[in-house]
């Protein structure tokens, strides 16, 4: 996949992955969708240009990639193996999505991957559930008024992204979460 801004998010996140093997680590789809999270919103405000097709959503441990999570959501809580693929209709085969070439693309993947990478998965949701940031500001704004979905608009993320700001070190408050859910009752 070549080319410029937005790309497929299911090759970023394959990009994702393969950066964290190089590294040595693995990613659930809990931990893929933060960091997918964290790679498009670095792109947003450094380009002004989205990183991904598609949109996030608000879900119960932050930021989720809907077509993402689908691709993913068979390995549940356990590491990713494997790679998102996409259907041919009209060959009626499958293909994975290949990453995206792109020096944009890499720079803001391999930044995350290294900074958020190692981080557990409870510190994760604890800096993607920051008070006013994204997130927390459409979730609250869902909870005052009629909305019609929970997505969290690319504005609101270049707006309120530096408000994810968490202690370094110690414990995450939250525990560890196991696999998101979309959130129910707003």
């Amino acid at each position: 996949m070549t080319g410029t801004a937005p790309f497929d998010a299911r090759g970023v996140a394959n990009l994702l992955l393969d950066m964290g093997e190089q590294r040595g680590r693995a990613f659930t789809n809990l931990v893929l969708q933060k960091l997918l999270y964290f790679a498009h919103a670095r792109c947003l405000i450094a380009s002004g240009k989205p990183l991904l097709t598609g949109y996030f959503e608000a879900w119960q441990y932050g930021p989720v990639h809907p077509t993402v999570y689908q691709s993913f959501h068979q390995a549940r809580h356990k590491s990713i193996s494997f790679r998102a693929h996409r259907t041919d209709l009209l060959a009626g085969r499958q293909s994975i999505v290949p990453p995206p070439d792109s020096a944009l693309a890499r720079v803001h993947v391999e930044f995350v991957v290294d900074t958020y990478g190692r981080l557990s998965v409870g510190r994760l949701v604890e800096i993607s559930h920051a008070p006013e940031a994204p997130w927390h500001y459409v979730v609250t704004q869902a909870s005052n008024r009629v909305t019609l979905g929970l997505r969290i608009p690319d504005k609101i993320i270049v707006e309120r992204f530096k408000r994810h700001k968490v202690a370094v070190g110690g414990a995450s408050e939250l525990g560890e979460a196991i696999e998101d859910t979309p959130l129910t009752g707003h």
